[in-house]
């Protein structure tokens, strides 16, 4: 099957300068892991995900032992942290590839571009374990075993 079946084409994203203040509220907020990190022209030029954002922000951010430099680094512009060049697929790549891309590089996501890396969607792990195991995407957690089984 083509990613462009699997894709999830409303897709929140980031532009270079935003800072991580928005990353950290856009995550948060849409219960999301990964945000496409985009110039201008709507071009992927990096992503952003929420272990990146976790792995800068200090762990007092809100406490009492907060400090300024700790709520400076919410104002760290995103193109600082993220990852440059991700590794994108086209949306008439199958989803074998696409699980192979992801399983090799060892990521949970890739941007889907056209022919000039113009964010079209993206597709998360989840989304292939969705189609691999014939649930649909809005599908429900799985059933769980009784303990007493």
């Amino acid at each position: 099957m083509e990613i462009a079946a699997l894709m999830r084409r409303r897709v929140i994203a980031v532009e270079m300068d935003d800072d991580l203040s928005l990353a950290r509220t856009l995550l948060e907020q849409a219960n999301i892991h990964h945000l496409p990190v985009v110039d201008e022209a709507h071009r992927v030029v990096g992503i952003l995900s929420d272990r990146d954002v976790l792995r800068w922000l200090s762990p007092f951010l809100g406490t009492p032992s907060e400090t300024r430099r700790d709520q400076a680094l919410l104002r760290k512009p995103v193109h600082q942290i993220m990852t440059r060049h991700p590794i994108t697929v086209g949306p008439d790549e199958s989803a074998d590839i696409a699980a192979r891309y992801m399983l090799f590089n060892q990521i949970s996501s890739l941007p889907v571009v056209d022919d000039d890396d113009t964010l079209l969607g993206i597709l998360t792990w989840k989304d292939l374990l969705c189609h691999y195991t014939r649930q649909p995407a809005h599908a429900a957690a799985s059933p769980r075993r009784d303990a007493a089984a």
